[in-house]
């Protein structure tokens, strides 16, 4: 096998672009966990190895690496001084994963460069964006998987041309490999290696509606009444920089925000919450506050030469840094995020956290610029060591601050930025795509990726950020993005109102529709979160999940899977001129259903898989306007007529649910004769739902619905003639 692998890696590195590479001898290797082996090259002592920052703890090793683990990676060295690896992956071969890029799904014969960047208005070829996500996952002809997580954080190419190939900027590193039955496996294998979402607030998975900006706070509320008066769902309204003094983070423009406390307390009248962006940027000015305390406290990274503060430009002008890979300057942040929040803010924005850098043609800062780095981290090093996680550390600062200001809430933090494992941090989102339909069709595979990646909890800018678009356009990108975890509207400054109702009545039409279906589906949502924080797997999924050793699946990504039991099919393309590859029992597995809305070509098709249950709800106008009553489940019976499905509820914020107060309801319906009937088999938790009415749907093969009502505790029972 090694003499195999070897002259497969010869071959494959006389093509590669460094023409000269040493090779070295077999690698080092240590099981971290069942299956799992991290490598280092034969050379290197662990000492020298620096620390995992996409890790949630060291994993030491446990075991010398079993005989028979089929993986390894041989490790070289460039002409030009870079480290790297390369592993041989067999024909038929299916690669995933490396976070959040453009392009297609199936990522065989593309090139990442895992280097966090400004990409505003990306295109398919675009190199990098603003994440990075040294991790591939392998799908092998037969349905087996495996992945492969690079542990470094300096910048790193990703080469999936023939291979997995993986070249760095930086130090010898170490590889860890997952090798596992399902590509499920491997996803919740690497949850458990570098951690899964945290609960979200209820609220946060509702629909946010943004803009760059809303200005004044007149404005602000005119868009939030604008929703209510329309009877059309939505959660949170979001303030982008311009509700800033100057651009300077933590102030309020003295005309325009002159009382954000008052501001707050009027969109909670009317049911929304509300999220404030804070920039890493902070304006070099001696009059304002937070320079002069980061100055006192010597918390801004520095210049290499000359031990100076960093100034580089950005929104406010000239602008120095926080290191956030510090424990005190993060402690510093968050002191001022408490105070932020205690306002009554709900959630933080954390925006051009890459960091992005005006008028220098890196769009960042040099790279030998000096952070002061706490030694868990690595230690004091270059940027270009910590470039990559930056962003990660700031949301750290701003979460911990949230926590620290209201410690008995979950906080809500989006950030542009981040690095593997920035998931038990912040949420996120595509960046600045822009209003065409490559943006709508190509957000589809771009939040499936991120979820094979580890970070769930994510969404593109609905509508488009760069550019109008039209009407037609932004009701079809409502319709996908309401079924996204993060579903927010935004759009860039100078382009025309996209609010739902901006195109006109038959789009505004489209729209409710859209957020009422995801409304009603909130408590499925909410389920899937729960998921999602206990055990990694993604909330929108591959179809390949459904049969990874099916060869038609692959690279469909026109349709994906809500969950496990449902799948959406979007039409993304203006004429509606594709359709998807679907699994092979789509015909008599999957059951067609929608909420008095089937008529809307603009909505995508849902389907409700055979032998499942799901749980939905009524049209809300916010998710705290009342409590989940009726419950409304969509049964579907497989072919021995039976289903199952569960239900998670808790109170939709706090921690309480940590100490068992949530409720976990399983729910069967079996065939019985001539009825079918529906109950509630199992329940966890201490948390007692207040009685309601429950409703069943029952959505049969031939295209009937069969109903029955009744109460939570007890058997509902539904005549099938």
């Amino acid at each position: 096998m090694r003499g195999r692998l070897l002259q497969f890696v010869v071959g494959v590195l006389l093509v590669a672009q460094a023409a000269v590479v040493s090779l070295h001898a077999q690698p080092q290797a240590e099981l971290i966990a069942d299956r799992v082996v991290r490598f280092w090259d034969i050379d290197v002592r662990t000492t020298d190895l620096e620390p995992s920052v996409a890790l949630v703890h060291p994993f030491p090793g446990i075991a010398p690496a079993p005989a028979d683990f089929p993986l390894e990676p041989i490790f070289f060295e460039t002409d030009e001084g870079e480290e790297g690896f390369v592993i041989e992956i067999e024909p038929g071969t299916s690669l995933y994963g490396t976070g959040e890029v453009a392009g297609p799904l199936l990522r065989n014969g593309r090139v990442i460069d895992c280097w966090n960047y400004d990409a505003y208005g990306y295109g398919d070829s675009t190199p990098h964006l603003y994440q990075s996500h040294p991790w591939v996952l392998a799908v092998r002809p037969d349905g087996s998987a495996f992945g492969v997580l690079a542990e470094t954080t300096w910048r790193i190419r990703v080469d999936l041309a023939s291979a997995i190939e993986m070249i760095s900027d930086g130090p010898d590193f170490s590889v860890i490999v997952i090798d596992r039955d399902s590509p499920q496996e491997v996803v919740i294998a690497l949850a458990e290696l570098t951690g899964t979402i945290e609960m979200p607030p209820k609220w946060a998975i509702g629909y946010h509606q943004c803009r760059y900006s809303y200005f004044p706070d007149s404005r602000v509320m005119e868009v939030a009444k604008g929703f209510r008066e329309r009877g059309i769902p939505a959660d949170v309204i979001w303030m982008d920089i311009d509700y800033m003094d100057g651009y300077r983070v933590f102030t309020f423009d003295p005309s325009g925000f002159r009382s954000p406390r008052y501001l707050i307390g009027q969109l909670a009248e009317i049911g929304f919450r509300n999220v404030w962006m804070l920039d890493p940027g902070i304006k070099v000015d001696d009059e304002y506050s937070i320079y002069t305390s980061g100055l006192q406290k010597n918390v801004w990274v520095k210049k290499a030469a000359s031990n100076d503060d960093y100034v580089g430009q950005v929104w406010p002008g000239d602008c120095v840094f926080p290191d956030f890979t510090n424990r005190t300057v993060r402690q510093w942040w968050g002191g001022l995020v408490r105070g932020f929040v205690r306002l009554g803010i709900d959630g933080v924005w954390n925006d051009m956290n890459e960091p992005a850098v005006f008028g220098v043609e890196s769009k960042t800062m040099p790279l030998d610029n000096v952070h002061r780095a706490d030694e868990d981290l690595g230690g004091q090093g270059p940027h270009a060591k910590y470039h990559n996680i930056y962003g990660m550390q700031m949301v750290r600062a701003t979460r911990e601050g949230f926590m620290t200001a209201y410690p008995n809430r979950r906080p809500f933090v989006l950030s542009r930025a981040n690095f593997i494992g920035g998931q038990r941090y912040a949420a996120t989102w595509s960046g600045d795509n822009t209003a065409d339909w490559y943006h709508l069709e190509s957000s589809v595979p771009m939040v499936i990726n991120l979820g094979l990646s580890g970070n769930p909890f994510s969404g593109p800018d609905i509508g488009g950020f760069a550019g109008n678009g039209d009407g037609e356009m932004f009701a079809r990108w409502m319709g996908v993005g309401a079924m996204m975890p993060f579903a927010r509207g935004h759009t860039g400054k100078g382009n025309i109102d996209k609010e739902p109702w901006s195109f006109g009545p038959e789009v505004e039409a489209t729209c409710r529709r859209a957020l009422e279906r995801r409304y009603r589906l909130l408590p499925y949502f909410y389920t899937l979160f729960h998921e999602a924080h206990v055990s990694g797997m993604p909330i929108i999924r591959p179809l390949f999940f459904l049969d990874p050793a099916d060869p038609a699946l692959r690279s469909e990504d026109d349709a994906f899977l809500l969950g496990g039991d449902l799948l959406v099919v979007p039409a993304l393309t203006p004429n509606r001129d594709r359709r998807p590859a679907l699994p092979a029992d789509f015909a008599t597995a999957w059951r067609p259903f929608g909420f008095g809305d089937l008529d809307d070509p603009d909505l995508p098709e849902l389907y409700l898989r055979a032998g499942s249950i799901v749980p939905s709800g009524p049209v809300l106008q916010y998710t705290g306007e009342k409590f989940l009553d009726p419950l409304t489940l969509l049964v579907a019976l497989d072919e021995d007529g039976t289903a199952i499905g569960t239900l998670y509820e808790d109170f939709g914020d706090g921690w309480e649910f940590r100490d068992g107060e949530y409720r976990l309801t399983t729910f069967s319906a079996v065939k019985e004769g001539a009825s079918v009937v529906v109950r509630a088999i199992n329940r966890e938790g201490r948390w007692t739902a207040p009685t309601r009415a429950v409703r069943v749907r029952l959505i049969m093969p031939d295209g009937r619905e069969l109903t029955g009502t009744g109460h939570a505790n007890e058997d509902i029972v539904i005549g099938l003639e």
